[in-house]
């Protein structure tokens, strides 16, 4: 049990939320990026294109820089900078978002909703801390899944321009929660970016959220180990109990 833990921040991918193949979703996002675009090249084929400048050229950098663009930059300088730039800039943001919905569709974790609600219940303070791509997407899904009653802070990579595992993100989510890092925790799924950069930051608990089958592969350094690993996200609510007298 972690009873000195005050704040708790979330990842997102492979966290909170599930990425789902959806075959009709893809199709219609790809069409959408092409139109989008203002191109007449298959749709299939422009995402492709947009696909390996991504991987070869953008996600390279951010990576290695453990930096991230907003969206006009993104589509503006990296992904489509021989297109129309002031198409391309007036639809940055939806094109991010055709762009990862072209990947199929997210999901709240199974139990999430409910560890979530819970755990605000119980007076934890809840941010979440991203490295997602896109600056729409995040608040647009809290405020229709009612889930922006829940977090009081939201740190997003494509915001701020930083990425973890640089320790710098997390304590622009300490000073937007308004909880010092040691009395908060982390939950994510990656030990090289969010096990390493919580640590490093100075976080008071990591919880590294994986099955057993991931983490068979996986190898655990002093560098990146987490304090606790669960494989259920209701566990959650056993590693953060409610306040001695509350029911």
């Amino acid at each position: 049990m972690t009873n000195n833990t005050k704040g708790i921040f979330f990842d997102l991918g492979n966290t909170l939320r599930i990425l789902y193949e959806d075959s009709g979703m893809s199709s219609a996002a790809k069409e959408n990026m092409a139109r989008l675009a203002g191109t007449e090249i298959d749709p299939q084929r422009f995402h492709q294109m947009v696909e390996e400048r991504y991987e070869a050229g953008y996600r390279k950098w951010a990576m290695e820089n453990m930096r991230e663009a907003g969206d006009t930059a993104l589509w503006c300088e990296w992904l489509l900078p021989d297109f129309d730039r002031e198409l391309i800039k007036r639809n940055a943001q939806e094109l991010t978002l055709c762009y990862r919905q072209a990947k199929g569709i997210r999901k709240v974790v199974p139990h999430g909703e409910e560890v979530i609600k819970e755990l605000h219940r119980r007076g934890y303070r809840l941010g979440i801390i991203s490295n997602l791509i896109g600056e729409a997407e995040i608040p647009r899904w809290l405020k229709e899944d009612g889930f922006d009653r829940y977090f009081e802070s939201v740190t997003l990579s494509s915001v701020c321009g930083i990425r973890k595992p640089d320790p710098e993100i997390y304590r622009l989510a300490e000073q937007a929660l308004g909880i010092p890092l040691r009395k908060c925790a982390s939950v994510a799924d990656n030990l090289s970016r969010d096990i390493t950069g919580a640590r490093t930051a100075g976080i008071g608990c990591s919880v590294l959220f994986i099955s057993p089958e991931k983490l068979a592969k996986k190898t655990i350094t002093d560098e990146n180990r987490p304090d606790h690993i669960i494989h259920d996200f209701k566990q959650l609510l056993d590693l953060f109990p409610a306040p001695k007298g509350q029911t």
